[in-house]
């Protein structure tokens, strides 16, 4: 009788839940406008973990942030010298690739998250690009996704920041992440993700806007709705700026 409660004990033990963590999330500012002097931004987030028991001392609690900018088709070429000419050869379509990606750890990449894990949330930047196929004639499609993360990664829009997130008391956690000026306008997905041992224990996601405003919200507007005004907007900006250039240029010949 005493094996049979004990091990209805385990078993009602085995299906309780284990301890919650749940994140209370901050962010210094959840829009970022763009202008005509906008030269790039920093977004700090920061937040808490509020859990229904006290910590375990072991294993300890990594927290990795993710922000991602609205996805769009891709296509990389492969560029060869022939005759002394660079020419475009080969050619993969990516069929979704974040705008911006940048990813911050609590510490080094592979021990915040299993390979498993990063399969199922698409957290590293590789992951976070979606490639379905390439033409039967290419075989190292890997290579152009190699080629897209290396390009973007030169001018900041895909970034690694690892080890940059304050972890303090197990509990508080802080993190900044510059944006570069060239940002495309839209939402950018926010992700808290809390891991132990490689796991994902609990997550987060907010969204931080990004919109044109001033004359930038004008120029774009126009250009969508009213195409053939913008046309003729931008032809008669080109047709003044050129007569004054030669006016200016006549002025200096005398």
């Amino acid at each position: 009788m005493r094996r049979l409660i004990l091990s209805v004990a385990l078993c009602i033990a085995a299906s309780l839940p284990a301890m919650a963590e749940e994140v209370v999330l901050g962010l210094s500012s959840d829009t970022v406008s763009i202008n005509t002097n906008f030269d790039g931004s920093e977004i700090l987030i920061f937040g808490a973990v509020k859990r229904d028991a006290p910590f375990p001392a072991e294993p300890p609690m990594e927290v990795i942030v993710t922000v991602s900018g609205p996805s769009e088709p891709v296509t990389v070429r492969r560029k060869e010298k022939k005759f002394g000419i660079w020419v475009n050869t080969d050619a993969v379509e990516i069929d979704s690739a974040p705008s911006f990606y940048a990813v911050s750890t609590s510490t080094l990449m592979g021990l915040s998250l299993s390979e498993t894990e990063d399969v199922r949330h698409s957290v590293s930047i590789p992951r976070a690009i979606r490639s379905v196929g390439a033409p039967d004639n290419i075989s190292n499609s890997e290579t152009f996704t190699e080629a897209l993360i290396r390009i973007k990664s030169k001018s900041n829009q895909y970034q690694l920041n690892e080890g940059t997130v304050s972890v303090d008391e197990q509990t508080l956690f802080r993190t900044s992440i510059a944006l570069p000026a060239a940002l495309t306008e839209g939402d950018y997905q926010t992700r808290i993700f809390l891991t132990r041992s490689g796991d994902v224990v609990a997550q987060y996601e907010t969204s931080i806007y990004v919109r044109k405003v001033g004359m930038e919200r004008w120029l774009f507007t126009l250009s969508r709705e009213r195409a053939f005004l913008y046309g003729l907007l931008s032809l008669g900006i080109a047709i003044f700026a050129g007569w004054g250039a030669s006016a200016i240029f006549s002025v200096f010949r005398r």
